[in-house]
C-alpha cells in the first residue's frame, strides 16, 4: 500500500498485508474469532475470554488495559499464533446462513473528510467509544476489526467478488456457533476494484465509531503514511442488500411503572397482554410506537405523540423526515424531557437486533427496556445523502464481519 501522498479524491480501496491467526498454532480458528465489540455483552465477554486463550476479544476487549492489548499482540506476532501475509492483496469475504447471503472486499479504505461526500456517515457517536477505539489504536498500532461500508455498484468489481467465490478454494473457512459459514480469499487486484469505486461512494452502516476514531488518529500524525486509510469491509447494496435492524435501548434503574407513568404525559399508553411475541406483533403495526418492556414481561405500547410536547422537544433546525424518526422521539422527547436522563453509555445501553435480549438484560438490572422498529434503508440513505445523520445508535446493519478472521498493522 502506497502512503507517499494522502488519498486522492474518490473511493478507495487498496491491497494490504493481513494479519491472520496461524490455524496450527491455535487449531480451530472458530475458538479464536469472535463478534464484533460493541455486540459482546458481559456474560458474553466471560464465556469468549474462558474458552480460549488466544480469543481475539482478549485484544479488543482487554482486560488488562489498552498497553496490555498491545502488548499480547506482540507476544502473538512473535510466537507465531498470528501470522503476516507475505504479500498485500484485497480479500474476498462471504458470510452465508440458511437465509441469506452476503459477499465484500476487505482493504485499506482511505479516510475522507465528510465534506468531501465520498464516505457518508450516517449517525452520531458517543465521545467515549471513539476515545476507547483510539486508545486501543493506539497501543496496538493495528486496525483489530473492520468497519462496515455499503455502496450501490453492480459492477466490475462486484463481478470480480463473485467469480472468485464461486471459483476458487478460500484461504479459510469456519462455521461460528451461531451456524454461519465464513469465508476467506486473497485477491490481487488488476485495477478493476480501482477503477470501478473510483467515483463512487460509501456509506458507513456499521463502525462510526471505530472510523471516529480513525480520523482522529489520522489528525495526529505528522505527515501522510498508513493512518491515512482504516480496514474495512466494502459490501455491494444492490448485489448483497444489507439486513437493517433497530438498536434497543436498556436502561438499568429506571422503574418501567415510573418510566410509563412519566409517559403518559405525551404518549397514549396501552397496557399489552400475551407476552413480548404479541407485543412485537402490536408494536410493528404502529408506525410511531415505542414498546416499554419490564421485569415479567410487563409492556406497553406508547404512541400517538403530543405533536406540541414533540416540537418542543426536538430541534427546529431538522428535517421533518428527521424528526419523524423513532430513535429521534426516543431520545428527544422520551428519554431528554420526560424521563430527565442524561444519555451516554452507561446510562443508557444498547442491544443490537434482540427485543428478548434487551428485555432480558432490562430484567436483570432492575430497569427499562425500549424496543424500536427498525429503520428503513431508503431513509437512512436519504438522511445521509442530505448531510443529516440519525441519532446515535438507530440502526443495526448486518451481518456484521466476523472478528479475527483478519486485521491490519500500522
Amino acid at each position: 500500500m502506497s502512503t507517499s501522498d494522502t488519498p486522492p479524491a474518490g473511493l478507495e480501496l487498496l491491497p494490504f498485508a493481513g494479519v491472520r491467526f496461524s490455524a496450527a498454532a491455535v487449531g480451530g480458528l472458530e475458538s479464536v474469532t469472535c463478534p464484533p465489540y460493541d455486540l459482546i455483552d458481559e456474560d458474553d465477554l466471560r464465556r469468549l475470554r474462558a474458552e480460549d486463550t488466544h480469543n481475539i476479544v482478549r485484544i479488543t476487549l482487554p482486560a488488562g488495559g489498552h498497553a496490555s492489548a498491545g502488548g499480547l499482540l506482540r507476544a502473538w506476532l512473535a510466537d507465531g499464533t498470528l501470522t503476516v501475509d507475505d504479500s498485500p492483496a484485497l480479500y474476498v469475504y462471504e458470510m452465508g446462513g440458511p437465509r441469506f447471503l452476503q459477499r465484500g472486499l476487505i482493504g485499506c479504505v482511505g479516510l475522507r473528510a465528510e465534506s468531501e461526500g465520498v464516505i457518508l456517515p450516517h449517525e452520531n457517536v458517543y465521545p467515549g467509544p471513539v476515545r476507547d477505539r483510539l486508545a486501543l489504536m493506539e497501543a496496538t498500532r493495528a486496525n483489530l476489526e473492520p468497519i462496515l461500508l455499503t455502496y450501490e455498484g453492480d459492477g466490475p468489481a462486484s463481478d470480480l467478488v463473485d467469480r472468485v467465490a464461486d471459483g476458487s478454494e478460500p484461504v479459510l473457512e469456519i462455521v461460528s456457533g451461531d451456524g454461519t459459514r465464513h469465508r476467506l480469499w486473497r485477491l490481487a487486484d488488476d485495477g478493476t476494484v480501482a477503477d470501478d469505486l473510483r467515483d463512487r461512494r460509501a456509506l458507513i452502516a456499521d463502525g462510526h465509531h471505530r472510523y471516529a476514531a480513525y480520523r482522529e488518529f489520522q489528525a495526529r500524525q505528522d505527515g501522510p503514511g498508513p493512518w491515512d486509510y482504516g480496514l474495512a469491509l466494502l459490501v455491494d447494496s444492490l448485489r448483497y442488500p444489507p439486513h437493517l435492524g433497530a438498536i434497543h435501548r436498556v436502561l438499568p434503574g429506571l422503574d418501567p411503572q415510573e418510566a410509563v407513568t412519566r409517559a403518559a404525559e405525551a404518549f397514549r399508553v396501552t397496557p399489552l397482554e400475551g407476552g413480548l411475541a404479541k407485543g412485537l406483533t402490536a408494536l410493528e403495526a404502529a408506525p410511531d410506537g415505542l414498546l416499554i418492556a419490564g421485569s415479567g414481561c410487563r409492556l406497553w405500547l406508547l404512541d400517538e405523540p403530543d405533536p406540541v410536547r414533540l416540537a418542543a422537544a426536538l430541534p427546529a433546525d431538522r428535517s421533518a423526515r428527521w424528526r419523524s424518526l423513532n430513535t429521534a422521539v426516543l431520545d428527544g422527547l422520551l428519554i431528554g424531557d420526560l424521563w430527565k436522563i442524561v444519555p451516554d453509555e452507561h446510562s443508557v445501553q444498547v442491544v443490537h437486533d434482540d427485543p428478548a435480549h434487551a428485555v432480558a438484560r432490562a430484567s436483570r438490572a432492575e430497569g427499562t427496556a425500549v424496543i424500536l422498529n427498525p429503520l428503513t434503508v431508503p431513509e437512512v440513505m436519504a438522511l445521509a445523502a442530505g448531510g443529516e445523520r440519525v441519532p446515535r445508535k438507530s440502526t443495526s446493519f448486518g451481518p456484521k464481519p466476523r472478528t479475527g478472521l483478519v486485521m491490519r498493522l500500522l
